[in-house]
């Protein structure tokens, strides 16, 4: 871990102090890729950042995550969406760019390069240029040849096997997890299921 740019520390004591809220501890880490990751863990008290090259991504995902500061605790609504990314945190996001220096441009495409979901949000916010974004966006799924799909392993008895520490089918080597693999083990006869790949 690297210590943390004097710009970043400055930036979360300002959206902190302006939100009167207490900050986080920033943890910093550099990574080879152009974009940067992040990660805010409330139950350390943290924001952690891994830096790539891009220096205009480095503002986007600390703000992201200072937004995930701010926003309510609360992470699930009825009928089980979630709202980690929902339309009230990205008021608090779009928001936060604006406020610390980005474009809505910028953010709009930053933003929208790793969570599809974002435009959607910031069209209904409306965010200049959004509503644009989003219609190429669909405009360009439209466009998109169909996918043909072809049998890899024929339907078959997922028998289960464990394969260091994971839960996989015996038959296929596919990996069996969370509430698909409760379910298999919980069902009173023997479930199927065929592994099918994209030609």
């Amino acid at each position: 871990m690297t210590a943390a740019p004097a710009w970043a520390l400055e930036l979360v004591a300002t959206v902190c102090a302006d939100a009167g809220v207490a900050p986080p501890r920033l943890a910093w880490r550099r990574r080879a890729g152009e974009a940067s990751t992040g990660v805010t863990r409330r139950h350390d008290e943290i924001v952690a950042v891994r830096a790539g090259t891009d220096a205009l991504d480095h503002r986007l995902t600390l703000l992201h995550e200072l937004a995930h500061w701010l926003s309510p605790t609360a992470s699930r609504v009825r009928r089980g969406r979630s709202t980690h990314h929902g339309r009230a945190f990205y008021a608090i996001t779009f928001e936060l760019y604006r406020r610390h220096g980005l474009t809505d441009a910028d953010a709009l495409r930053l933003e929208s390069s790793r969570y599809r979901s974002a435009l959607r949000h910031a069209a209904a916010l409306g965010v200049p240029g959004a509503e644009v974004a989003l219609a190429e966006h669909r405009a360009a799924l439209r466009a998109r040849p169909r996918r043909r799909w072809r049998v890899l392993v024929p339907e078959h008895r997922i028998r289960l096997e464990c394969r260091g520490r994971w839960t996989v089918c015996g038959t296929c080597g596919q990996r069996v997890v969370g509430r698909n693999l409760a379910r298999i083990r919980r069902a009173r006869r023997p479930l199927r299921h065929l592994l099918m790949t994209a030609a």
